[in-house]
């Protein structure tokens, strides 16, 4: 009887090298997005086809909702490089539309770095503005951040 672990290693294996031989021996220029929790490691490939890897698997598949694929693809779009490089990025913590934003972020800060140029555009947009809010902490003696128990007169 075959275990399911055995045959996802193996699978992530494949996976693995399947995406670095895309990537192999290739410059590439790099750069961090944040978003919330979200962290995106981000690297940029010129003369590509077109191909966007999160974590080892294409983007369609990690963020199956068109809006988190709408904001990946959104500064390449803006810019004109949509089929013209290949990216990929590796992305940790937060939720899905936190690490897409993250994404977003860090493709921007890239694009900056390749061609001055886009920045007007991309600054236009919000692409390079950090979006810094981030659930705030719980208070002891509350419920949450800042909601109090009830009160009770009696």
């Amino acid at each position: 009887m075959i275990s399911k672990k055995s045959t996802t290693k193996k699978e992530d294996v494949l996976i693995k090298e399947a995406t670095s031989s895309i990537f192999d021996n290739r410059k590439y220029v790099y750069a961090i997005g944040r978003r919330k929790r979200a962290t995106a490691q981000v690297r940029y490939y010129e003369n590509g086809k077109g191909e966007i890897i999160v974590n080892n698997q294409d983007f369609k598949k990690y963020f199956p909702f068109f809006i988190w694929q709408k904001n990946i693809i959104d500064p390449l779009e803006k810019t004109n490089k949509i089929n013209k490089v290949d990216i990929s990025v590796l992305v940790k913590g937060g939720g899905k539309s936190g690490q897409s934003e993250s994404i977003r972020h860090g493709i921007a800060r890239i694009l900056v770095k390749v061609d001055p140029e886009t920045k007007l555009i991309l600054k236009k947009y919000g692409f390079l503005t950090r979006d810094s809010r981030e659930k705030e902490r719980k208070k002891p003696g509350l419920k949450k951040a800042r909601k109090a128990p009830q009160w009770a007169k009696r």
